[in-house]
């Protein structure tokens, strides 16, 4: 790990009441004094004059000195806190680099946390969930991960685990012993609890996953069925211009709504037709692409026609592993209620977005669909801790398969065991290759 002095601006951009600097490194009191002409107290706010080269003052603040190990980093840190305008912020950063500092890198100061036995990698992965969360309820769960609710409910697991191992191991160590291993270790009843508690915390990773990313919905149909209607109407504003001529719609047009606390990400695309119009046939290839990259397709008809021929050729391009919802719109015209129903190859609901009648029934199905349930303690997750997570979930169910025979091979027991041991500590970190790390802390913040 690099040891060299780092620093990085720690507010975001642009014109504030006041902006951060971060430094972190070994014997930072030099630096200190260097940079103001006073040796700080620990944990201390010192009011200073930060100075340049020739001793004029860039700007005038506080000062706050963490020695290590007990700071973010595990390093010494100084955080110096000026004036909060760009230019301030920028003189100050380079009197800092003068004075010997590098520029951190993206994540620089969670990783050498996290390589200096701080946080673990999913709290590391927290902070930036923390930043990024979209809605109060991410927020929340981020909060959970940060403060190791995540790590320590991977942590016991892994003592099951090794419970389980050092039995196993024992067993194999001296097979001369006549035991019954597997009732007297209550094998079953340890795997019983393993994947038990498996599926509870995959289950609360995929809710805080959910929380995290959302789910990206298209509206896809001919022109003119009511898709910028219905944008405008699940999104709360006028967003997307609407006119009964067809084809008004010529790019894709977004907006990030929430439904009980889980962001859904809607696209309203141009209308799905055979034209001559060389910008909407633009318009028409950019809408495929949405749809290909799509977790949901609401397919908008009109509840008068019903599904045509055209639609149905439509459906026939659709990615068979897309989910796919059948929106009958305008039913105030075609004299029907609202419901849900299913059909073949989904779900439908009829709906009016201009009369606002049936839009709740859509927005409840986007949410089965999405697989949101209320959940107890959510904590935020990303996709690779659910794989981690499913790939453990795979290797205890094998070991169990593996012992549930006539001819019990506990070798091979054991080292399904040791296989989901390590896949819950690519979780944590305690087994993460080099190049996984610079992936994840790259998309950190640069003073993060």
């Amino acid at each position: 790990m690099k040891n060299d002095t780092i620093a990085a601006i720690a507010t975001a951009p642009g014109r504030g009441g006041v902006g951060v600097i971060r430094v972190s490194g070994s014997n930072l009191l030099p630096f200190a004094f260097a940079l103001t002409g006073k040796t700080p107290q620990p944990r201390y706010a010192t009011l200073a004059d930060f100075r340049a080269a020739d001793g004029s003052t860039v700007d005038t603040g506080l000062l706050l000195f963490f020695p290590g190990p007990n700071s973010f980093t595990g390093e010494d840190v100084l955080e110096l806190q000026g004036h909060g305008g760009p230019v301030v912020m920028q003189l100050l950063l380079a009197r800092c680099l003068d004075l010997g500092a590098r520029l951190a890198e993206p994540g620089e100061f969670s990783r050498r946390a996290f390589l200096n036995g701080k946080m673990d990698l999913a709290q590391a992965e927290a902070v930036a969930d923390l930043i990024d969360a979209a809605t109060a309820s991410a927020a929340r769960s981020a909060v959970r991960s940060l403060q190791g609710e995540f790590s320590r409910a991977i942590g016991e697991l892994n003592e099951e685990l090794i419970n389980l191992r050092m039995l196993v191991e024992a067993t194999l160590d001296f097979p001369e012993e006549d035991i019954d291993f597997l009732k007297a270790a209550d094998a079953f009843g340890r795997l019983d609890r393993l994947q038990k508690k498996l599926a509870e915390i995959f289950d609360r990773a995929g809710q805080g996953k959910l929380q995290q990313s959302g789910l990206h919905v298209v509206l896809a149909g001919q022109p003119n069925v009511g898709k910028s209607s219905l944008l405008n109407r699940l999104a709360g504003d006028e967003l997307a211009i609407v006119t009964p001529i067809a084809g008004t719609t010529r790019d894709a047009l977004r907006s990030t709504i929430q439904i009980e606390g889980i962001p859904l990400h809607i696209i309203d695309t141009a209308g799905l037709r055979d034209t001559d119009d060389e910008v909407e046939k633009i318009g028409i290839a950019r809408s495929w692409q949405e749809i290909e990259k799509a977790d949901v397709v609401l397919l908008l008809v009109d509840a008068n026609q019903g599904i045509s021929t055209v639609d149905r050729k439509i459906l026939e391009k659709m990615p068979a592993r897309l989910q796919r919802i059948t929106v009958y719109n305008k039913i105030d015209l075609a004299g029907r209620e609202p419901e849900r129903h299913d059909e073949t190859g989904g779900v439908a609901i009829s709906l009016s977005a201009k009369a606002n009648r049936g839009v709740d029934l859509l927005r409840s199905e986007l949410l089965r669909v999405a697989g949101w349930h209320q959940a107890e303690d959510v904590f935020i997750a990303r996709e690779r801790h659910l794989r981690a997570l499913a790939s453990a979930r795979d290797h205890v169910d094998s070991a169990r398969a593996v012992v549930s025979g006539a001819l019990p091979a506990l070798e091979l027991f054991a080292e399904e065991l040791r296989l989901a041991q390590q896949a819950l500590g690519e979780i944590t970190g305690e087994f993460t290759a080099d190049d996984l790390l610079g992936v994840i802390f790259s998309r950190f913040c640069i003073g993060k």
